[in-house]
């Protein structure tokens, strides 16, 4: 592979220029055509445009759209979590060893390294191999649109290997923990609350209770946390509040504790503390745990091999933040994750593409190709 920094640098720059974050969907709509120009430029590939409602347009693009089965499925987001108006105010710069901006490394320049990595597999390599990439808009909101999609392309798979950035020491990701999040909505009924309260019935003292009763679900030894991140309620001091609202958020380890969690909110939701407060409970976003089966650890196995063949040294890392591997790894499909190049400081303006680590990346990406191509 002949790799030049500046040819990627003026590929990756266009991908970062816009406003693209959740659910915008002509920022989504221009990456997609962007990407998918490329793999029109290489040719032989076949180009789908999936529909995710109100997300915006994910891709499909298949070597073999034919096959009975894929080898290799190829998963990175198209999406970011920065509002409009961020790109014009922050777009891509360089210091000769990172690029910033948004998303420059969740995930652009993961979707850019797939590219480059399949630009030069050998076509003896290619041919071997049945390949998937799947480019979906929505992961930062949880997948919400597209994870039915995905999941029916991963049943056919054979392996996910997604690109979302390796950790700031280089490592990959292994393991990832579940999550889900849960808008909890109550109704109550407004009175004065200085001449006659008591005929009001408070939504905001209802979700009080809750914030307590969720705190206590919290098991931080076991890794599964709640946390109730934003509350919004009430129309005035001298008003006893009609309705009231939270957003909470769950971490877990363990898909069995995760359902534990489930149930026990589900119950809570049909036993209001206050008599008279109706409580609506949403589940907005769910992600399995990513737990390595035995069929993720021959995988990491065969990471390992060609990292040792490039002298490129192989870390993994259990981590916190979700991604589209913990649905396939969820299917039981041997799933790795953190194949992109190096990033840190993710969803915030530090954020960061280490620009030595790009080229050994889409060098150890087309390495493991053609090792499960053997």
């Amino acid at each position: 592979m002949t790799f030049s920094l500046n040819d990627y640098l003026a590929e990756l720059v266009p991908l970062i220029n816009l406003d693209c974050g959740s659910l915008h969907k002509p920022g989504i709509a221009q990456v997609a055509e962007l990407m998918a120009a490329k793999y029109q430029a290489m040719g032989g590939w076949h180009i789908k445009q999936v529909d995710c409602g109100v997300a915006g347009p994910g891709l499909e693009i298949r070597n073999q759209p034919d096959a009975a089965h894929i080898d290799v499925m190829l998963i990175g987001h198209m999406d970011t979590v920065f509002p409009l108006g961020t790109a014009a105010v922050r777009p891509m710069t360089t210091d000769g060893e990172r690029a910033y901006g948004p998303g420059v490394s969740d995930m652009k320049s993961g979707l850019l390294n797939i590219v480059y990595a399949l630009r030069t597999l050998p076509p003896a390599v290619r041919d071997r191999l049945s390949l998937c990439v799947c480019m979906n808009p929505d992961e930062e909101i949880g997948s919400l649109h597209s994870s039915d999609w995905l999941a029916g392309v991963a049943r056919e798979a054979r392996h996910v290997l997604v690109a979302e950035a390796a950790r700031a020491d280089g490592s990959l990701v292994k393991a990832r923990k579940g999550m889900a999040r849960y808008r909890i909505d109550f109704s109550g009924k407004a009175a004065h609350a200085g001449n006659e309260p008591e005929k009001g019935r408070s939504a905001i003292s209802e979700l009080g209770h809750w914030i307590l009763a969720i705190n206590a679900l919290t098991d931080v030894k076991s890794g599964t946390t709640l946390n109730v991140g934003l509350v919004q309620g009430g129309n005035g001091a001298n008003i006893v509040p009609a309705e009231a609202s939270a957003v909470v958020d769950v971490r877990f380890w363990d898909n069995q504790a995760y359902q534990r969690i489930d149930d026990q909110l589900q119950t809570l939701s049909t036993r209001p503390h206050l008599e008279g407060v109706g409580i609506r409970l949403t589940r907005e976003a769910h992600k399995p745990a990513m737990v390595p089966s035995e069929g993720t650890k021959a995988l990491m196995r065969l990471v390992e091999e060609c990292g040792d063949e490039l002298d490129l040294p192989i870390r993994w890392q259990a981590v916190g933040g979700g991604s589209d591997a913990n649905l396939t790894a969820s299917l039981g499909i041997p799933t790795l994750d953190g194949l992109g190049p190096i990033g840190a400081g993710f969803h915030s303006e530090e954020e960061y593409l280490d620009l030595a680590s790009i080229e050994p990346r889409i060098a150890l990406l087309q390495r493991l190709l053609t090792r499960l191509a053997d």
